[in-house]
């Protein structure tokens, strides 16, 4: 993964060097003592000023949910929207004004049950957004409901003898969706996360980055099996393009190819595999796949990160060429291609 200081020194100046403070709102932040979304609202202020991008040029987009009032908090232009249809929202403003940074943030419920079709669409176009999803596996606002991505068995107040729905995995999601960059991360870590959002804010065209969130009142604990600092060095593998994915306490287990599969293997750290996976997050999506699917360690970082022509680029061309080959005659354009005349 790229250093975001090394990044930092080829953005162009752009006037007086903001900070932190000059991104938060006058709003007082009204999450439940404990929640994970204000290391993720702090991280994301801290973040902003080393883009280069002016406050007025920035755009925050959010659904309906807890996540959703983010937007209050930056001090930023920002629209709190309906359920589920940020995604929608967000292209439009960004196919209408090219020149925004335009951020969504969601969560498992808002993003992936009613607004899974927006979200889908948002990242099959291209859309150039980042897109921020939530995911503490529990509907938080509405009081402790299960959620799309809440695993088989949970019990919850829509579902008292356990829930039978197969959870939905976001990555595989944005995957299926393809998204042109697709990462993950945890609200406890901040400074990995930080990188991730940084190159996630670099990348043009649809980002997606996951983001496990613990909700201390409702899902208390919800990814304390892989992020509890007992068992996190054993339980995750981050991702690093260009490197051997390499993981554990003492870096004694990697990942390699076992046909179709992946597998987990343990090793003398001063003789590591010679046919351990090296992360590539240009490579075919099917290596990504496999990632997203493995259930110990869980895969951090960014899985897939490649280029094509994004919506609003598309767009631009377009209109450009209409007006250049069709000069506009307004009573052609009402009437239309097909006309009848009734004698």
């Amino acid at each position: 993964m790229a250093d975001i200081q090394d990044e930092l020194e080829t953005l162009p100046a752009s006037g007086p060097m903001l900070t932190a403070k000059d991104f938060k709102s006058d709003q007082m932040v009204r999450w439940c003592p404990g929640c994970g979304d204000f290391a993720i609202l702090a991280t994301v202020q801290k973040l902003m000023p080393t883009l280069g991008v002016k406050r007025e040029n920035t755009v925050f987009i959010s659904g309906i949910g807890c996540s959703s009032r983010f937007p209050y908090y930056m001090n930023t232009y920002g629209f709190h929207s309906i359920h589920g249809r940020a995604p929608t929202f967000a292209t439009a403003i960004k196919c209408a004004r090219p020149e925004l940074q335009v951020w969504v943030v969601t969560g498992d419920g808002d993003g992936l049950s009613i607004g899974g079709n927006h979200l889908i669409h948002a990242l099959r176009r291209n859309a150039d957004l980042k897109i921020l999803l939530f995911n503490n596996r529990i509907y938080g606002l509405t009081k402790g409901q299960y959620s799309p991505t809440s695993e088989i068995g949970k019990k919850t107040k829509s579902s008292p003898m356990g829930t039978i729905d197969t959870p939905i995995n976001p990555l595989a999601l944005a995957l299926a969706s393809e998204a042109s960059f697709v990462a993950r991360a945890v609200d406890t870590d901040l400074p990995f996360l930080s990188e991730v959002l940084g190159q996630a804010a670099r990348h043009k065209g649809s980002a997606f980055i996951e983001i496990f969130q613990n909700c201390i009142v409702f899902n208390d604990g919800a990814w304390d099996s892989v992020t509890a600092k007992e068992v996190r060095d054993e339980k995750n593998l981050k991702l690093v393009h260009g490197k051997p994915m390499i993981f554990g306490k003492n870096k004694d287990k990697g990942v390699r190819q076992k046909g179709f599969d992946l597998e987990v293997v343990s090793f003398d750290p001063a003789a590591p595999p010679r046919d351990l996976l090296v992360h590539d997050e240009k490579a075919p999506a099917q290596q990504a796949y496999a990632l997203v699917h493995m259930g110990e360690p869980v895969v951090q970082g960014v899985f897939r990160s490649v280029e094509r022509p994004t919506l609003d680029a598309l767009m631009t061309e377009q209109v450009a060429h209409a007006q250049a080959e069709k000069p506009a005659d307004l009573q052609k354009l009402l009437k239309g291609p097909e006309t009848w005349t009734v004698a």
